[in-house]
C-alpha cells in the first residue's frame, strides 16, 4: 500500500511511518518542519519538505492508496491566545486535504484526532457516544475536521476513521517525543532526570482521587501506532467510524512522578502549583469499540515500559 503521512516527522507521525515501512508500505512524508524534525524522517521514507496546503495535491496525483493525516497545531493556550492559526492552520488545511483527495480519487484517510473534543466529561470511561464539548479552540478545530470527514465520507465515499487520542507517551527506538514548547507529564519529569528542568509541578494535591492528584489514561505510542495500521486497513467506502484509544485505566500524577523516579534513579523534586481551569480529575478512555471493530487491544499497559521507552530515547538521543 502507497501511504502518504503529513507530520512525519512529528512525534506520532515518525512512529507511525516507522511502523508503515516495517510492515513493507510504501511511505511518503510530507512536513513542513515548523514543529518536526528531518532526522525524525523514518529511513526507507521518500521525505517532502512543504506546506500540506499545497504540496498534498501533487503528491495525492501520483497515486496514493491511504493517507494518515497528523499534521496540525496542537498547543492548547496557544489556540486561546490565537484561534486564528488553529482555524486556518487545522481546520482550512484539512478541508484543502480532503479536497485534493477527492479530486485525486484517494480512498481512505485516518485523522489524529483527540480526546479534547470531548471535554469535560460526565462519567469516565469516556466512550465515543459521549457528548462532544470542547473547551479550547485546538479540540474545538479536531472536531470540526471530526464532522468535515464524515460529510465527505456521506458525500463522496471516502472511508475515513477519526483516532482520538488520550495521553500517547513511550518511545520507538529513535523516533520519540521532543517539542520545543513541552506540554506532557512523562517528557517534562524526564528534563528533571535529564538536569533539563529543576522541578516538577503538580497542579494540585486535593482533587477527588485516591492520592489527590489528577488521573489520565496513558497509551504507548506503539499501541496508537499498531491502531492506525488497523484503522488503515479497516476503512469502510462512505462510512466514518471514529474510535477512542487509551488503555481503559489510569495513573495519577503522582503515580507517574514515583515510577520515573523509580525507572531513572532521580529524586525528581516536584513543586505543588494550583490548579489548572478546566483540568477534569479522571480522564480514561473505554478501549471497548476499537477493539471489536479494529481487533485492536493495547499490549504495552504496564507503566515502568512506557516511561522506560521514554527514557531510553531521551537519554541516547534527545540529551546523550
Amino acid at each position: 500500500m502507497r501511504v502518504l503521512v503529513t507530520g512525519g516527522a512529528g512525534y506520532l507521525g515518525s512512529v507511525c511511518a516507522a511502523q508503515l515501512v516495517e510492515a513493507g508500505h510504501d511511505v511518503v512524508v510530507l512536513d513542513d518542519l515548523s514543529t518536526g524534525h528531518r532526522d525524525a524522517v523514518p529511513d526507507g521514507c521518500r521525505f517532502v519538505e512543504g506546506d500540506l496546503a499545497d504540496a498534498a495535491a501533487p503528491l495525492l496525483a501520483e497515486g496514493v492508496d491511504g493517507v494518515l493525516h497528523f499534521a496540525a497545531k496542537s498547543l492548547v493556550g496557544e489556540s486561546m491566545e490565537h484561534p486564528d492559526r488553529y482555524w486556518r492552520g487545522n481546520v482550512l488545511t484539512t478541508f484543502r486535504l480532503l479536497e485534493a483527495m477527492r479530486e485525486a480519487g484517494t480512498p481512505r484517510l485516518v485523522f489524529s484526532s483527540t480526546a479534547a473534543a470531548y471535554g469535560e466529561p460526565d462519567q469516565t470511561p469516556i466512550t465515543e457516544d459521549a457528548p462532544t464539548r470542547p473547551t479550547n479552540t485546538y479540540g474545538a478545530t479536531k472536531l470540526a475536521i471530526d464532522h468535515a470527514i464524515a460529510s465527505y465520507a456521506a458525500a463522496y465515499g471516502l472511508a475515513g476513521v477519526s483516532l482520538r487520542y488520550f495521553n500517547v507517551a513511550g518511545a520507538h527506538g529513535r523516533f520519540g517525543e521532543r517539542h520545543a514548547v513541552e506540554t506532557h507529564l512523562i517528557p517534562i519529569v524526564l528534563q528533571v532526570a535529564a538536569g533539563k528542568r529543576e522541578s516538577v509541578q503538580i497542579y494540585g494535591d486535593d482533587w477527588p482521587t485516591p492520592d489527590g492528584t489528577c488521573i489520565r489514561d496513558y497509551i504507548h505510542v506503539d499501541d496508537l501506532a499498531d491502531a492506525h495500521l488497523l484503522a488503515l486497513q479497516h476503512a469502510t467506502p462512505k462510512q466514518h467510524r471514529v474510535y477512542n484509544l487509551g488503555s481503559g485505566s489510569g495513573f495519577s500524577v503522582r503515580q507517574v512522578i514515583d515510577t520515573c523516579r523509580e525507572v531513572t534513579g532521580h529524586a525528581l523534586p516536584t513543586q505543588l502549583a494550583p490548579r489548572r481551569a478546566g483540568d477534569p480529575a479522571v480522564l480514561i478512555a473505554s478501549n471497548e469499540l476499537a477493539h471489536r471493530e479494529l481487533g485492536w487491544r493495547p499490549t504495552r499497559t504496564e507503566l515502568p515500559r512506557i516511561v522506560g521507552d521514554a527514557w531510553e530515547f531521551t537519554r541516547t538521543y534527545l540529551y546523550p
